[in-house]
Order: structure tokens, then sequence, then C-alpha cells
């Protein structure tokens, strides 16, 4: 009989020179004190920092370690010894372990309080405060994704497809059956995952699977190997059912199982419908989307006269909508797929106003063409990374009115400050709130030259 494995443990040297070791698995009795940026509870116990999910400000929680480095721990609740006023009961029975949802457990308007405190901390830290604090852009609580991406594995010993989301801090499987996030006509479709790949002849050849709605819903499996025939079959009958258009993608970008199949979603306030693709960016929380484009342009407020730039303008979310509005639309992005689909889109639409380039925006500008117009106003609607490089080009510029999109408000605030080092003051900021029961924080901050 072979031996156990030790668990796993982190050695360190506290205070007095006493070597201990904390082992994953352990159980600890902490008293949370308030919230990192990611939403988890902070506790502080001999000389450690633990990072707690599912714990909130003022609870007493019996936590679990799931790793731990240097003084720095991560945990999970496990088991609550005293409550928040703002602990709600999760919708969701798989809150808690699946990775998706870390707020389920907070009152959605607590979950609005956090991270508009999240912007204003992450602002803070850079000494830059609005002008004025707009009031958060907030949708629905539930029922709002209109794409997932879905975890597929086939775990040979049990002869078993597993079908659910990543686990909290693990690439583990929770095996989920139903999601209340996903919106509404998508929530059949992923229900019945399970039993269709449980029943496959080959399921080993399974990747895993992507899930949309907008104007049609579809349907994405990655597979590693050919399908066999008959689970093709299968699949294709249950896409049928659900009316679900199905695209496979093996080696190569993702191809529709049949022809003329297309993806799009629509923005009724603007009378637009934006075509994409599996693998193109688009916006999981329709609602909030369109919000927010709204949004952007009251705040950039454009004049029918001017010229306004949209940087990392992906299929042209907002250059579309501006199109409608101003003179002229230059767009920039620098995935080229995405382009062609926006270039499409504007000429479907006859929109001939916006002009799109191909541009590195991680790389100096100052040579590119479209930079060496004047604007009288920017969109930008960058990656987490930021854009310092972006912002640093429009202050040269010396563009008047900056509209600024953020997934990340550390780097929001980094950005602002290099702006407002350039002559610029923060208007207006406020959150959006686009990911419900998550801990992600959107922002939008409308900079002014002065």
């Amino acid at each position: 009989m072979s031996r156990p494995k030790a668990p796993k443990t982190l050695r360190f040297q506290p205070a007095g020179g006493e070597s201990r070791s904390l082992p994953v698995g352990k159980k600890q009795v902490l008293n949370v004190e308030r919230l990192a940026h990611d939403g988890r509870g902070i506790a502080f116990l001999e000389g450690r920092t633990w990072f707690v999910s599912g714990a909130l400000p003022g609870e007493t929680v019996q936590a679990q370690v799931l790793s731990a480095r240097s003084k720095v721990i991560e945990a999970q609740t496990v088991a609550l010894q005293s409550s928040s006023p703002e602990r709600i009961t999760p919708a969701c029975q798989w809150a808690g372990q699946c990775g998706g949802c870390t707020l389920q457990h907070m009152s959605h308007s607590a979950q609005i309080a956090f991270k508009q405190a999240n912007l204003a901390e992450q602002l803070g830290r850079e000494g830059v405060t609005p002008v004025a604090w707009a009031e958060p852009l907030v949708g629905p609580d539930f029922a709002y994704r209109r794409r997932a991406r879905v975890a597929v594995r086939y775990e040979v010993k049990q002869k078993h497809v597993e079908v659910g989301f990543r686990g909290l801090a693990s690439t583990a499987i929770v095996e989920v059956a139903s999601c209340v996030i996903l919106v509404a006509d998508l929530q059949p479709v992923f229900a019945g995952l399970s039993a269709l790949f449980n029943a496959f002849k080959q399921p080993q050849a399974l990747g895993h699977v992507e899930l949309f709605s907008g104007e049609n819903k579809a349907l994405l499996l990655r597979h590693t190997q050919a399908l066999h025939a008959d689970d093709l079959q299968q699949l294709r009958d249950y896409c049928a059912a659900q009316q679900v258009q199905l695209w496979l993608q093996g080696i190569g970008e993702p191809q529709p199982d049949q022809a003329g199949q297309t993806l799009s979603y629509s923005l009724p306030q603007f009378a637009l419908e934006i075509a994409y693709q599996p693998g193109d960016f688009v916006q999981v929380n329709g609602q909030m989307n369109e919000a927010m484009i709204a949004q952007a342009l009251d705040w950039l407020a454009p004049q029918a006269d001017q010229r306004v730039l949209d940087l990392f303008c992906g299929l042209g979310n907002f250059a579309l909508p501006l199109a409608k509005q101003v003179e002229q639309v230059i767009a920039v992005e620098g995935v080229e797929s995405m382009l062609v689909r926006a270039r499409a889109n504007a000429a479907v639409h006859q929109l001939d106003n916006v002009q799109f380039f191909d541009s590195d925006l991680s790389q100096p500008l100052h040579d590119k063409e479209w930079a060496k117009h004047s604007f009288a106003a920017a969109l930008l609607d960058p990656p987490r990374e930021g854009a310092p490089v972006v912002v640093e080009r429009l202050a040269k510029m010396k563009v008047p009115r900056i509209l600024y999109v953020s997934c990340n408000p550390a780097t929001l605030a980094r950005d602002a400050a290099l702006l407002i080092a350039r002559g610029y003051r923060l208007q207006k900021a406020g959150i959006l709130d686009m990911f419900a029961q998550t801990g992600h924080t959107e922002a939008m901050a409308l900079f002014v030259k002065k």
C-alpha cells in the first residue's frame, strides 16, 4: 500500500524565530475587517493577511486555506459565526463553489456601493477626485449574461463528462445543472448539455462549449479530434430542437455548421444591428451595453459638425452610434478580423462617415496618419491593461473631451493621473454594473481639457 501524501504546507518564519507551517485545508476562525478590490474579505492574524472568499466586513467566519505564499493566505469561508446585515442567501446553490459569481452572498445594493467605493479608492491612490460623481449605472442582477464559456471534461475512470464552470480558485470543474446568470433563452440550452454529452460515443473528443444569445442563439463546440458521426448528429439534433445555431472549432477558426449562419446583437435605441462571430469581443451584458453607449454619448455630447476618435473600437459598438450623430468618426482597432466585421457593419447601415484603421494601440502612435488629425472628442474602451500610450497621445493632440470606459479601476486611475498631469480635469466618473454578482468593477470617466 502506498503511503498517503502529507498535506501541502507553507514554511515561514514568524516573529520570535520559531518555524511553523500552515497546511492547505487548515481551518481558522477570522474576524473580517474589509473587502479587497475583488470582493474577498480581508482579515489579519499573527502577521498574515488573509483573503477570504465568501466573507463580508464585520463577520466572524471559519475559513479554510486554499493556498499560501509568504504571509498572504487565500482562503474560503466554510462556516459563519456572526453575519453581516448585508449578507443574503445566494440564489444559486453552487455559489461559493463555482468561481463565476463571487458576490451572490452580498445584497445587490451593497455590491453597487462596494464597487463605487472601489473606484473612489483607486482614483484616490493616484490623488485623483472627479469634479462630480455620477450615479451608478445599474442593470439586472440576474439573467443578464448573453455569452458564456462552459467547461467540459471527460473523466476516463468514471466514464463521465463533467459540464459546468471552473471552481473557486481552482481548475476543477464544478458540475452545475443550471445558471441563474445566463439570459433566459440560454438557460435551457445550458441545462441540457450534461445529458447530451454523456450520451456521446466518443466524449474524449470534447473540448469546451461557448453559448451566445442575441438576434439569434448559437452553440460553439471546441473539439480536440474529429467528432464521431453519431455524436455529431446528436449535437445537430439537439441544436435544432433548441433553435440554436451550431458552430464547430477544431483546428483553426470557428466554422458554422450550416452555410448562411450569422450572429448579431441589436442596439434598438440607435437602430443598429452589430454582426459578430465566435471569438470576437462582445459585451456580455446586452442591457447594460446599450445603457453604457447612451451614457457615453450623453457625457461626450458630440455635435453634428464634429470629428470624433474612437479607440479600441472592436466591432463598432461605439463608433456606429457615434457615426449617426457626428460628421466623421475615425475608429481604430488592433484586431484585423474585428475591423473587417466593423467595416461590414458600417456598410450594412450605409454609414460612410466612419473610417476604420488597424493600429497596435500599445505602441507609439506619432507616425499614424489618423493621429495627425484634430478631434473635438475621443472615446476609448481599452482592455484591463489600460491605455497609457493612447492617453499620452491624446494629451499631445489636445483633444478637448476624452471619454474613458474602463474594466479595471487601477489602470483607469493610473491613466487619469497622466491626463491630469497634462492639463485635464476629471469632470465626472461613476461605475457601470456590467457584471452583477461578481467583483468586477467597470467604470466611465470624462476628462475635459482645462
